[in-house]
């Protein structure tokens, strides 16, 4: 009562600091959920509304209420979300700069990523006069193709001095580059480029005009510079494959971590533990906490200038972010130094801290600094995790080994129920066996691998080639126990690939999540299982009987169709795919066959050999090996493939299939010789047209008119002037004409003639570019089109907004 007497008049009303971070996290989150950013002026008049709010609280703090300093949070979250997207897409690129040559000088920032024929990076833009004032200051996604000379050998090691591998962080370049606005592909399971380059304040993507006039006009410098040669220390030091893991424990170098050794990691659930983490920074915090006590203790005199406590509480955060800035600034890094920052704070004041107020203040920090942070996975995997476990396990008194024994176990439970959900949301999986692969990598690697990659790295620090016996020895435990995980990554334990759910499936899980790990006293546990269904086993909506599904995949400048069935999946071409670069197959055919539920292939259909359609092919057959491949006499073979020929025809669940195109004998000419399908379902039929020109078109009129009759038709060659013939675009009748083509193409597809031309004959021309992934069912009393960039509305999509300039 004593205490209480003596609080301030309203203090006891106050929300607490997880309420305003709960608040604060609200409104940014509804901001970034928001189809489009509302004008400038009404965002800009929240933070007014927030200090007219808080001016009040402070007039009549006598009848103060926490849902005051809870709505003012959830406004300034909000505002301050607002003014930053605002900004951030403001900034980018304008149309009038694309596809022109634009000299610029700037510093590299983070480490260059190397692919055998090219190399991406970050440029910063001077922010001097001599630049293009649209892009000073400004950060640019860049890549340096090269040439046959210049070629990196697979498995090979950067060549210093030879074309673009004369790149290093850290330095400074003039170069001619070509550049657009972010602009990216949209598809079921896709990743979002567009939502990154918002994220990471990406004003333009682009690449170098003249790779061999591009200049080093400064050498390496800061702490970039000094990671990657630290890097390449390792590289030479550790000649074991094992390297390039030490090479990302130690200072968060994932660049020779390949998409197989990733797939691997993804299986066995401990990607989380490769890159930098906050335990790491945690323990380099500890360790110079320890040192600095160590010093005061053998120097009695320093008290007297700074307690000891003191100096080992400030040591603790110069460690923690010494380390943080090492690893470039992870967002689970600046987590955890903003949490011990916050405990030094507290101790230098000399008032308690809960644990949970510490969690709260660094959300609070991070979301005021830079609010757009909430669009990366890292922030809601890294406080998520923290506050499953602070909420279910509370520090017990019984220290004995048991007991830590103990929570360890729970830790592992409460994180594998409390993050699945999020897990299968950001990235469409589940690993089965990453509870049992993280009892082993987390005190293994964490506690022995972890520390000798550090120690190693402080090491070289201090002299160069002390560290290399630590890096060694850090290699040759962690070789111990990959093996493990390599058979793991193999057994049917392995990823779970999880169908797109829809939007209440989240909360709904998280929800059974709490239900779960409430106390075991609480009744109907069994029950809370059933509020995972919706994410776990969602409706893959797959068409009736009778019924058809068409889904046109935006892989830019390519094609690629899935047509399903009640109970059979047939996937038409496959899009491009060039060596060491961009594969279709791999990153948008493979993901989005995955997120529509698709789980076997019954037949591929390779339209004719271009690689803009048979690019993708290999990467879709490693993942869904088809039983039946098809492709025209003539074009590159295909496993278990045969010619598709006009006339040949077949029907699944009450659809009938059908080639037109080409006849028996018909010579191998390209995208003349392509396959024409045809899909008759009860409800309506599709024409897929391949690369045919007006010749063929014409061919196929005076051969069957009535066969090219349909309601909806992927049109030929990509909406080229060649394709669409008058008398065949009429002949079709389509209501719907499909278009698949990438953004800015060089061959300007599609023309505005072809377009035009469809459009007078009655058809709603609909392209991928402006669309993003069209999914079209041929079923019920109509034809239903969904397109991605429309039933999935965000503020950073460069098409929507486009379309709003216009």
């Amino acid at each position: 009562m004593r205490d209480a007497a003596r609080m301030p008049p309203g203090d006891e009303d106050t929300p607490g600091l997880p309420a305003l971070a709960l608040a604060l996290l609200a409104g940014a989150g509804l901001c970034l959920l928001l189809p489009q950013l509302p004008p400038w002026p009404p965002v800009l008049l929240l933070p007014t509304c927030i200090w007219l709010t808080v001016n009040l609280w402070r007039w009549r703090r006598r009848r103060w209420s926490p849902a005051w300093g809870m709505a003012g949070a959830l406004f300034l979250g909000f505002g301050l979300t607002g003014l930053q997207a605002t900004s951030t897409l403001a900034r980018q690129l304008p149309g009038a700069l694309e596809q022109r040559d634009i000299m610029v000088s700037g510093r590299v920032l983070d480490l260059p990523q190397d692919d055998l024929r090219s190399t991406r990076f970050l440029l910063r833009v001077d922010a001097d006069s001599a630049q293009q004032a649209e892009l000073r200051g400004k950060r640019l996604q860049l890549t340096w193709y090269d040439d046959d000379k210049h070629r990196m050998v697979a498995g090979s090691a950067r060549q210093p001095g030879a074309g673009r591998f004369r790149l290093h962080a850290g330095s400074r370049w003039r170069m001619t580059v070509k550049l657009r606005a972010p602009r990216g592909l949209r598809n079921p399971g896709g990743f979002d480029s567009e939502k990154q380059a918002l994220a990471n304040r990406i004003a333009a993507t682009g690449y170098l005009r003249d790779p061999e006039g591009a200049r080093e006009i400064e050498p390496p410098t800061g702490i970039d510079a000094w990671r990657e040669r630290m890097s390449a220390r390792i590289a030479r030091a550790v000649a074991v494959p094992s390297s390039r893991y030490v090479r990302a424990l130690a200072l968060g170098d994932t660049r020779a971590i390949d998409d197989v050794d990733w797939e691997r990691l993804r299986a066995v659930g401990v990607t989380h533990l490769i890159a930098i983490s906050g335990f790491h920074v945690g323990m380099v915090a500890g360790f110079v906490a320890l040192l600095a006590s160590l010093i005061w203790r053998l120097f009695p005199s320093l008290g007297r200038r700074l307690p000891r406590q003191h100096a080992v509480a400030i040591a603790a955060v110069v460690g923690g972010l010494a380390y943080a800035a090492v690893a470039g600034f992870a967002l689970p890094t600046v987590r955890t130094v903003f949490m011990i920052a916050v405990v030094v704070l507290a101790k230098l004041l000399r008032r308690a801290q809960r644990t949970v107020d510490v969690l709260s203040l660094a959300v609070i920090g991070i979301v005021l600094v830079d609010p757009l942070s909430l669009l990366v996975a890292g922030f809601w995997l890294s406080f998520a995790g923290v506050a499953w476990l602070l909420w279910c396990l509370p520090p017990g008194a019984d220290r004995s080994m048991r007991a830590r024994l103990r929570e360890f176990f729970s830790a592992q439970a409460v994180a594998t129920v409390g993050l699945l959900p999020l897990g299968a949301v950001l990235f469409g999986q589940a690993s089965l066996a990453g509870p049992f692969a993280n009892l082993i990598a987390i005190p293994w690697w964490s506690l022995v691998v972890v520390p000798l990659a550090l120690t190693g790295t402080a090491l070289e620090a201090l002299h160069a080639g002390m560290g290399a016996w630590c890096w060694r020895l850090a290699a040759w435990t962690f070789d111990l126990a990959w093996p493990l995980f390599q058979r793991l990554s193999d057994s049917p334990l392995a990823l779970w690939w999880l169908p797109e759910a829809k939007w209440y499936a989240l909360p709904l899980a998280l929800f059974g999540g709490f239900w779960l790990l409430l106390p075991r006293a609480i009744p109907g546990k069994p029950l809370a299982l059933l509020l995972w269904l919706p994410l776990l086993w969602p409706d893959r909506e797959l068409p009736q009987p009778g019924a058809a599904e068409l889904v046109v995949l935006d892989v830019g400048q390519g094609l690629s169709v899935l047509v399903r069935t009640a109970h059979h999946n047939l996937l038409y071409d496959m899009g491009p795919a060039r060596p060491e670069g961009f594969d279709a197959g791999e990153r948008v055919g493979v993901p989005a066959l995955r997120a529509l539920g698709v789980t076997h292939l019954d037949m591929a259909i390779v339209s004719h050999g271009d690689n803009d359609h048979a690019g993708g092919f290999p990467a879709v057959a490693r993942a869904f090996p088809p039983a039946l491949a098809l492709t025209p006499e003539g074009a590159p073979p295909l496993p278990q493939g045969r010619p598709c020929i006009a006339g040949h025809a077949w029907q699944w669940d009450g659809v009938r299939f059908r080639f037109l195109h080409p006849p028996l004998y018909f010579p191998y000419l390209g995208n003349n010789a392509g396959c024409v399908l045809r899909v008759e379902s009860a409800h309506g039929s599709a024409l897929l047209a391949a690369d045919i020109d007006q010749v063929v078109e014409r061919d196929l009129i005076r051969r069957s008119p009535a066969d090219v009759r349909a309601d909806v038709i992927v049109v030929a060659h990509h909406g080229s002037n060649g394709s669409s013939d008058p008398a065949f675009v009429s002949a079709t009748g389509a209501r719907y004409a499909l278009i698949s083509a990438g953004y800015g193409n060089r061959y300007r597809h599609p023309g505005p003639a072809t377009v035009a031309r469809w459009q007078q004959a009655g058809a709603v021309v609909l392209t991928t570019m402006d669309t993003g992934a069209q999914r079209v069912l041929l079923a019920g009393p109509g034809i239903l089109v969904q397109l991605r960039r429309q039933t999935q509305r965000r503020l950073w999509d460069a098409a929507g907004r486009a379309e709003r300039r216009l």
